[in-house]
């Protein structure tokens, strides 16, 4: 019972020193893992298994091809083009690769997507002279709530479409349709709040509309091969699940496949994977897998489904806001993996029709890690990219407007679900 409080206090102190931001979260995370395994929080074995190394390897496996790539200047082509097609307006550009950004997300994994779109967006907003942290924002926010509207957007959604049976068009026709709402309302209001800091100068503009896109490409083998890998790689994600392979395996070999044809140094390539970001990840899992093995998160959430009893609404409404709440401040992937049994059971006792309970944990989980920093992978992955362009995102900044925007799209989520399901 000691270590039940005692992994909550691990992980107390671990939010709060990433919060106040004096020290590296990287290493705040890696202390905190280590110190948890050191006093028998969770033993060595507990702590390897709870590293989701799925997550770990399509990281790695996706840098090192966006690093690949990155060198023929392809990244650059793509930032002037967009730019041109919209006429080199900077709000514009933030609503047309936030959109790019969510259709993608819905399709890939939302990890890939951020790692291909970031790098355009800095491009831009070097060229055009404006702040990137309203991109980062409005591209964080719309890879998370593209991801939720298709089984392979989105990690929980994997999860629970393989426990229920729900299969892709069962996403889609339900999960779509609020998504796109919540997409548009988000990029209404991320327009309507930097309206004036979003201005670029006509000598920016214009000079950003003179450019030749082709002249860009700087490595035109690389860029060929580059992108018959990740050709072969996107399609590797569409067919995983057909193929009984993970997307990490998928990511990894892509990776490895591009090294090998495009014979770089192993060295000079691997400089390219964002590794504070990586050990990040590694120690966050082992303090939440603290919290799992104690049974804090499961002991949460039964006490809340108490509360509920037989009724769908108010096990619905507490399944939405208990995940978007729980998902803003820890990972998805053990909170979902401890609902779906949890669930299931409420199902078997009280007999209560669970399909909109299940969109219901989606919508919460997913759109949930929009709430702070570290609620979802694609935020980590996007905040350690900044920092590498000098831009640190930090956690008070993001929260400020992160939480609230995911508030309003639960808020949606509960509109929707009580409109077509609970009334």
């Amino acid at each position: 019972m000691a270590f039940f409080w005692v992994s909550i206090l691990i992980f107390i102190a671990a939010y709060v020193l990433i919060m106040w931001e004096k020290v590296h979260r990287s290493i705040i995370a890696l202390v905190g893992a280590a110190f948890a395994i050191v006093i028998g929080v969770i033993n060595q074995e507990k702590a390897i298994e709870a590293i989701d190394f799925n997550t770990i390897g399509l990281l790695i496996g996706m840098m090192i091809i966006v690093g690949i790539t990155k060198r023929s200047g392809v990244f650059e082509y793509l930032a002037v083009k967009s730019a041109k097609l919209s006429g080199g307006r900077p709000l514009v550009i933030m609503a047309v690769l936030a959109t790019v950004t969510a259709v993608l997300s819905a399709f890939l994994d939302n990890v890939t997507t951020v790692l291909l779109i970031v790098p355009v967006t800095y491009t831009i907003t070097d060229r055009l002279g404006v702040n990137p942290m309203p991109y980062m924002f409005a591209e964080i926010f719309s890879s998370n709530i593209g991801g939720t509207a298709t089984l392979i957007g989105d990690p929980p959604n994997i999860m629970i479409g393989s426990a229920t049976g729900l299969g892709f068009m069962d996403f889609v026709h339900n999960l779509a349709f609020p998504v796109v709402v919540i997409h548009l309302v988000t990029i209404a209001i991320l327009v309507f709040w930097y309206r004036k800091e979003l201005v670029s100068d006509e000598a920016s503009i214009k000079s950003m509309l003179e450019l030749k896109e082709i002249e860009c490409i700087k490595e035109w083998s690389i860029l060929k091969k580059s992108l018959t890998v990740l050709g072969l790689t996107i399609m590797g994600f569409l067919l995983h699940q057909t193929l009984h392979l993970e997307s990490a395996t998928v990511a990894l070999f892509g990776a490895a496949l591009l090294m090998l044809i495009t014979a770089e140094e192993p060295e000079e390539t691997l400089l390219a994977v964002e590794w504070p970001t990586i050990f990040f990840f590694a120690g966050l899992f082992i303090i939440v897998g603290g919290l799992e093995v104690n049974g804090v998160i499961d002991y949460i959430a039964r006490k809340s489904l108490e509360v509920t009893g037989n009724s769908l609404l108010g096990t619905g409404m507490l399944v939405l806001w208990m995940s978007a709440i729980a998902s803003a401040f820890v990972d998805n992937i053990p909170f979902v993996a401890t609902m779906i049994p949890l669930l299931q059971t409420v199902g078997d006792l009280t007999h209560l029709p669970l399909d909109s309970i299940w969109w219901a944990l989606s919508l919460g989980a997913c759109l949930g890690g929009n709430g702070t920093l570290i609620g979802a992978s694609a935020n980590v992955i996007v905040a350690g990219i900044s920092e590498r362009y000098g831009n640190p995102i930090r956690f008070m900044d993001y929260l400020k407007i992160g939480f609230p925007l995911m508030l309003v799209s639960i808020v949606l989520s509960t509109i929707y679900l009580y409109l077509f399901f609970w009334r």
